[in-house]
């Protein structure tokens, strides 16, 4: 399975950034922690982090053209806001994860308004590094 793991905006500040809501770990912690967990399985997973929305819906397309079989997806605060990425990841034809490491159910009222996850094959939220786990093992699981 071949893999593309995405990340939103301000997670590059992962570890230093509200360590009370989003952990201790930062975001290539989190790739060691998946790798490590899943390395008798056979997959290829390029992670990749940006801060700008074109970034990301760019990677999005260019995902089918590179053979990619699934995207991970934590859009972070653009969640909330991008249309953009919905059509993207809607264009995209493999399975669709979207994580996220905090409850955003459990936060202020504008986070619960998700336009990206309508996009997603499913969620998983609130679990911290381990919600990115879980969206791995779904893949192998279920796809």
């Amino acid at each position: 399975m071949n893999i593309l793991v995405l990340g939103g905006p301000n997670l590059n500040l992962l570890g230093s950034r509200e360590p009370e809501v989003y952990g201790k770990e930062s975001l290539q912690d989190i790739e060691n922690f998946v790798n490590d967990e899943l390395k008798a399985l056979k997959f290829t997973a390029v992670w990749k982090q940006s801060n700008s929305e074109a970034d990301l819906i760019n990677w999005i397309q260019e995902a089918s053209r590179d053979g990619r079989d699934a995207i991970i997806i934590n859009p972070a605060a653009f969640t909330h806001t991008s249309v953009a990425i919905y059509d993207a990841l809607k264009a995209f034809n493999g399975k669709k994860i979207e994580v996220h490491l905090s409850n955003t159910n459990a936060r202020e009222d504008f986070r619960k308004t998700k336009i990206t996850t309508g996009a997603s094959d499913g969620v998983i939220e609130g679990f911290g590094k381990y919600s990115y786990l879980l969206a791995f093992k779904q893949l192998f699981e279920k796809y």
